[in-house]
């Protein structure tokens, strides 16, 4: 199965099956039945797409009660570290993180579920990141908490030229 468990529950991260030779590459990025056979709810409505340069800091985004996404984050140009962290209170990794790089090499996916944080900063010289979401974006849901936050201990990697934040994601609250 190409989806393996991560510290966080219910967080996956699928590695799709490449298949390279002279060309090129070629892989399935998402296949419904996959993700059904796999108990993931796979009911993606919306596609999105970023580029961002070195050093770019985007998060820790969420969208709250009936608005909430699931989210199906990748890489298609480039190099991001991404976070997820856990903010379902019944959850037994509430308030945990977990990291990982997705990049245009390894072609890893990460499986988001509803109830979760995501941000990601951009390693590389430029990144394209993608993302399928499972419910259409509604802004008066939107919410974040500080990528810095000591009450969660995101431990982001150091990048050369420091961090670029838009004010917005600087100025998100603590999660306490």
């Amino acid at each position: 199965m190409p989806f393996s468990t991560t510290p966080l529950a219910d967080l996956l991260l699928f590695e799709p099956r490449v298949f390279g030779d002279e060309r090129g590459y070629f892989f399935e990025s998402f296949n419904k039945q996959l993700f059904t056979e796999a108990g993931i709810p796979a009911d993606f409505v919306q596609d999105n797409q970023a580029a961002s340069g070195r050093g770019v800091l985007r998060g820790m985004h969420f969208q709250r009660g009936d608005s909430a996404q699931a989210k199906l984050v990748r890489v298609v140009v480039g190099e991001v570290y991404d976070v997820s962290v856990d903010l379902r209170p019944d959850s037994p990794t509430y308030r945990q993180w977990y990291g990982c790089y997705l990049n245009d090499t390894n072609h890893l996916q990460l499986y988001i579920p509803r109830g979760f944080a995501h941000g990601y900063v951009v390693t590389s010289e430029v990144a394209v990141f993608q993302y399928k979401c499972d419910n259409f974006y509604a802004p008066q849901a939107e919410g974040g908490l500080r990528y810095d936050d000591p009450a969660i201990g995101i431990e982001w990697p150091e990048v050369e030229g420091g961090y670029t934040i838009a004010d917005r994601d600087r100025n998100w609250p603590l999660l306490t």
